[in-house]
């Protein structure tokens, strides 16, 4: 969508509805191509777990001066949280795209010129303030009231790396539970969300309207890069999920 952006049509229709005393609900799948993703449990759940709601909107396609590497198409991603748990809960997000028919891994980058790019294009009025993967940790999720519209913070993932030639893609985002498990090898499985789309079209002439969404969502089990002996151990009146969080924070400071 381009003239008007997606978000901003969202607000509009979400300040209309309060408005007239109705709230804002989320649908599966908007006409304006948001997915809403629901929580849902997996059998390596643990007692006290929590989950963040999710919203997105399917990757688009932006071309960028970038200093220091030139002209690149990036992909981005738009995306929405909101806190149902009942208590602030900081998100330390961690977007991963894997070609998967090209057997290549990106993580999103902190770009401020890609970014400012895509605010200019998105949200011009600079109302949303979209937040990157680093600046949405800066403060926790707010806990949003039952039956209340959700407080929603807005942030947009971002790769500059992303081969031309792939079709079919995975995004892996983790940090939006502290659900974790350990195997026998010691190896950590986090909570992780996996968002499936595939992009119509070839290399020469890459447009967003080719990228699709390919239902459905799932919540994996997924092995990290950390294995047991480099979490903190947690004492029983500590977040099951601090060292992992704590392991995380390091790793995307690291990408300031």
């Amino acid at each position: 969508m381009r003239g008007r952006s997606f978000w901003t049509f969202l607000g509009f229709f979400a300040a209309s509805a309060l408005l007239c005393g109705t709230p804002l609900r989320a649908h599966a799948q908007s006409s304006h191509n948001e997915v809403q993703v629901k929580r849902l449990p997996n059998i390596q759940d643990k007692e006290g777990i929590w989950v963040l709601d999710f919203s997105f909107v399917t990757p688009r396609l932006i071309t960028v001066d970038i200093p220091a590497r030139g002209r690149r198409i990036c992909w981005y991603m738009l995306y929405r949280v909101s806190n149902h748990t009942g208590e602030a809960r900081t998100f330390i997000p961690d977007f991963e795209l894997v070609t998967t028919d090209k057997a290549h891994v990106s993580h999103d980058q902190v770009l401020p010129k890609v970014q400012e790019a895509i605010r200019i294009l998105e949200d011009p009025s600079g109302r949303l303030d979209l937040k990157n993967s680093v600046t949405i940790a800066s403060q926790p999720i707010p806990p949003s009231l039952p039956n209340a519209a959700p407080v929603w913070v807005s942030g947009v993932a971002i790769w500059d790396d992303v081969s031309p030639e792939a079709t079919r893609y995975s995004v892996f985002v983790s940090g939006l539970s502290n659900g974790w498990s350990i195997d026998d090898r010691g190896v950590i499985r986090r909570k992780t969300l996996q968002l499936n789309f595939r992009r119509l079209g070839d290399k020469y002439y890459q447009d967003s309207r080719d990228i699709r969404f390919v239902p459905p969502f799932e919540w994996v089990y997924r092995a990290s890069t950390l294995k047991a002996s480099d979490t903190p151990a947690a004492s029983p009146k500590t977040d099951p999920g601090a060292g992992l969080s704590l392991n995380s924070k390091t790793k995307t400071d690291a990408r300031k």
